[in-house]
């Protein structure tokens, strides 16, 4: 089983919660550090935020939200070994291009730490005040992992799809990781089949346990069916820090287990002594 820890909302969002986590992170021997993104949250939102029951996000709309880029770059420069994973950032609301270019620079800056985590997103009215569109998301969340890893694997890469296309271009730096692993958020059928099919993980957020192993089961079956090693797909979920909720979870066939920061560094230090018996390679 591997252990991280996953930013959200208020906890490290200033520079000095920041190098703290940072450093209790390496210390206590996590495996990964993950960070959240909202670009905007507009104010009275009406769409169904999907992870809790009540349909909204838990706390005040105007939480601290940092760039995950920039936030993992800060992060990247505090640590030396600990992997670096955005959890999720939404896609849909970016150029392909652009952000294939980021994530190359970040993951040759940390040496091969990164990990991209991405989402097709739930919050039209985000999408709506940064000019891009939501209908299409899943479609274009999907051409948009398939153009990245062209992007970071070939030297000279040329890409035609129904929304992005470009001919022999050079992209540098090119990534360490070649390609950087890709993991899959959400905990719909059609969030199970993206991972299957495109993804090197699956993050399957806030799904009731008593479906997350059909979900599970079905992500590994889809990749089955695109011809790619199911086994090889890699389960990551966020839990609170309790014995009996990690052993649910491995029994299920999750890799990776997350801790919220926000329990505060003690909490962290706890779990660890617990279930970390040395600081991960």
């Amino acid at each position: 089983m591997k252990y991280g820890i996953v930013y959200a909302n208020v906890a490290a969002s200033d520079r000095e919660s920041a190098l703290e986590l940072a450093e209790a992170a390496e210390r206590l021997g996590f495996e990964s550090l993950w960070t959240i993104e909202h670009v905007v949250v507009p104010s009275g939102y009406q769409s169904v935020y999907p992870y809790s029951k009540s349909g909204r996000m838990l706390g005040s709309e105007d939480f601290p939200s940092p760039d995950p880029l920039v936030w993992l770059s800060f992060m990247a420069a505090a640590t030396q070994r600990i992997r670096l994973a955005t959890g999720v950032l939404i896609l849909p609301q970016r150029n392909p291009v652009i952000l294939a270019k980021q994530v190359a620079t970040l993951d040759v800056l940390s040496n091969g730490r990164v990990t991209l985590g991405v989402g097709a997103g739930w919050l039209e009215e985000e999408f709506a005040a940064l000019g891009t569109s939501f209908a299409d998301r899943g479609d274009r969340t999907d051409e948009a992992i398939r153009l990245m890893r062209t992007v970071w694997t070939e030297e000279l890469p040329s890409f035609s799809g129904e929304f992005n296309s470009f001919q022999d271009i050079y992209v540098r730096p090119m990534p360490i990781q070649r390609p950087v692993p890709i993991v899959i958020g959400g905990h719909s059928k059609r969030a199970a089949r993206r991972a299957g099919e495109l993804g090197d993980g699956f993050i399957p957020a806030s799904a009731e346990f008593d479906v997350l192993p059909g979900l599970i089961a079905l992500a590994r079956e889809h990749a089955e069916r695109a011809g790619r090693d199911p086994a090889a797909l890699e389960i990551t979920m966020m839990t609170l820090p309790r014995a009996e909720w990690v052993e649910k979870l491995a029994a299920v066939g999750v890799d990776r287990i997350l801790i919220p920061a926000g329990f505060g560094i003690e909490t962290l230090e706890t779990f660890a002594s617990e279930f970390i018996s040395e600081p991960a390679e």
